[in-house]
């Protein structure tokens, strides 16, 4: 099977500092895949550097087979892979809906933009309910379901995720973590950062633990929940 996105001894930094040294990884269609690693190891740039904000030095990076290393930023979630960013980033003095019809200006995604805002509204209804208010008159846990419902209106092939729970009541996460759940049920693949390490491996296909700026470990969710290294590095057991 061919991989949703695929990424062969990707190098990437800023200026003369190299933050990836070679990092291989897959995500095959369907899969919720996992990037575990301590702050500052490279993860925001893995995506930063796959979402075409970061140029590679060396490497690529394929989806669906089709090299996407070369493209400018606007071309690559046109492709098919889009970021929902690390902060929310939303326009606060817009309305739900217009920051949901953001989401889908791309000549892809722009002419089922309905069809698709009604999957977002029905993946997280309190959207629907408060889609004429405010961005900014939302709960931190709502902006970030408003945030993700954004990426979606992309038409995504591969949807990244980054630290999303950050910030959240714990509520709120298992109701986030749920609707991310569904997203795999809409064709999506997702690769996700998170730093609730055993929630996010409870619920991930497969997982990769990133140090230094390379791949140390990887496997199944659960191979990974077992391992020492990362239970006494990560989960402090």
């Amino acid at each position: 099977m061919q991989p949703a996105l695929e990424l062969d001894e990707l190098r990437s930094g800023y200026g003369d500092v190299q933050v990836l040294d070679g990092v291989s990884l897959a995500l095959m269609p369907g899969e919720i895949v996992a990037l575990i690693g301590a702050n500052g190891v490279g993860k925001t740039t893995l995506l930063r550097t796959v979402s075409g904000l970061v140029r590679a030095t060396a490497g690529t990076v394929t989806l669906y087979g089709e090299r996407i290393d070369k493209l400018p930023a606007h071309r690559i979630t046109a492709a098919g892979f889009v970021q929902s960013p690390e902060g929310k980033q939303l326009f606060t003095g817009m309305t739900i809906e217009e920051n949901l019809m953001v989401g889908a200006h791309n000549d892809r995604a722009y002419p089922c933009m309905k069809t698709t805002m009604e999957e977002v509204y029905q993946l997280f209804p309190i959207l629907a309910e408060r889609r004429h208010k405010l961005a900014s008159t939302l709960s931190g846990g709502q902006q970030q379901m408003l945030a993700v419902g954004r990426a979606l209106m992309a038409r995504p092939k591969v949807l990244a995720l980054d630290e999303p729970s950050l910030g959240l009541a714990p509520l709120m996460v298992d109701r986030l973590f749920e609707a991310i759940g569904e997203v795999r049920k809409l064709d999506i693949s997702i690769l996700i950062i998170e730093q609730n390490v055993f929630q996010v491996l409870s619920m991930a296909d497969r997982g990769y633990v990133l140090e230094r700026g390379k791949v140390m470990l990887s496997g199944t969710g659960r191979e990974l929940l077992e391992n020492e290294h990362l239970r006494s590095t990560y989960l402090g057991i």
